[in-house]
């Protein structure tokens, strides 16, 4: 049963693809031609040791490419400053459902060179939704375990997070543009492997769905991280959540961080290295801010 319907969904995908235009036809062979580019290590069958297909990954990324190019439009700035090998991005979380991250990792995908696929590392309860886990992984995205986050970065491999989590990406437009309590542990596992940290500014993921209020009680009450109330969601059932405004997005890369120490130190002395990141993402945001003409241009 499982091999009939990965040869539906594979029919289908391939059937949709015949009926897209030219222009994102050749946007998906852009695409796959980076993805071939970038530094994977896939066996016999396309697939990596984390669960990343090729084929699917190809097929998926173009939809969220489209978004990238022709909907938030996104320019980026000094994303030559990007280093190879192992690497933590560590960006400003916002705009109630997650387009910013997946604008990021499109941008390392396409304008970073070489090209890098970027892991994102996820709620545990998204890997419970149909089909989520599955198109999470073979796009290249893990479970955000630090054990996960651990063999990624000691496989060299670039792993994307966000320290503000929920409370960044859920808080009231209100509050737009102001970074809230950042976790420690992306600093503990930059210490632990060695990994250089890369702070990135990202203007434009405030303004998509702005934020009326955040019952995170209840949220939490209902197994999820929080429940935004946005102008889209609840009222528009199950497609409030995804639905954004076409704003013009801005993601701007900092200068790489080394750090040095213990991975177990206490918490007083993590936090002064979180510090240290913060306010260089602080500063990317201010110039971002200062920057724009407009939210949509």
């Amino acid at each position: 049963m499982a091999g009939i319907l990965s040869e539906a969904t594979r029919a289908l995908m391939d059937g949709v693809m015949g009926l897209v235009p030219l222009s994102l036809r050749d946007l998906g062979e852009e695409v796959r031609e980076r993805l071939a580019r970038a530094p994977l290590r896939l066996n016999e069958y396309g697939y990596d040791p984390y669960g990343f297909n090729l084929e699917f990954a190809c097929k998926i990324l173009v939809p969220t490419a489209a978004l990238y190019r022709y909907y938030f439009r996104v320019d980026t700035f000094d994303i030559d400053r990007v280093p190879e090998g192992r690497l933590l991005l560590i960006g400003n979380h916002s705009g109630q459902f997650a387009y910013d991250g997946a604008m990021l990792s499109v941008s390392m995908l396409l304008e970073a060179e070489p090209p890098r696929l970027t892991r994102g590392m996820g709620e545990y309860f998204l890997w419970k939704l149909p089909w989520v886990g599955t198109t999470a992984a073979r796009t290249g995205q893990m479970v955000g375990t630090p054990e996960n986050c651990v063999g990624m970065l000691e496989a060299e491999e670039c792993v994307m997070a966000f320290p503000e989590g929920a409370r960044g990406a859920n808080k009231p437009y209100s509050k737009r543009y102001q970074l809230q309590r950042f976790g420690q542990g992306f600093m503990r596992l930059a210490l632990q492997t060695n990994t250089p940290i890369l702070p990135v500014g990202i203007i434009g993921a405030e303004e998509q769905q702005p934020g009326i209020a955040n019952f995170e009680t209840l949220g939490r009450a209902l197994g999820l991280p929080s429940l935004p109330i946005t102008l889209t969601s609840p009222w528009f059932g199950i497609f409030g959540p995804v639905m954004a405004l076409p704003t013009k997005y801005r993601i701007y890369f900092g200068e790489p961080l080394s750090f040095e120490g213990d991975a177990n130190e206490e918490d007083e002395a993590i936090q002064e290295r979180v510090e240290v990141v913060k306010q260089a993402m602080r500063k990317l945001i201010d110039r971002g801010l200062r920057e724009r003409t407009g939210i949509f241009s």
